[in-house]
């Protein structure tokens, strides 16, 4: 398992727009990716999931990736954070 920890810099936290966007990053890797807040942990492959997730400006997120493809994916999500959230 990897993971990393991430604090949500924009304004609006993890809305409609960057969570479509994580979702199609996240779903051609086949491992499991969690984006954890703390109080819910959402499968960033599911749209619903992490917008109900509640991440706002300011909150501490670890993103995980467990399976054969995890240091890619954990790569690939690191960025796409610093570039959208």
């Amino acid at each position: 398992m990897k993971e990393f920890k991430y604090t949500i810099k924009d304004e609006l936290g993890i809305h409609a727009r960057p969570a479509g966007l994580l979702v199609k990053l996240a779903t051609p890797f086949q491992s499991k990716i969690t984006v954890d807040t703390g109080a819910k942990a959402a499968d960033a492959k599911k749209i619903m999931a992490l917008m109900g997730a509640g991440a706002k400006k300011g909150t501490v997120v670890t993103c995980r990736a467990e399976g054969p493809d995890e240091a890619e994916a954990v790569t690939a999500l690191k960025k796409f954070f610093e570039e959208n959230l």
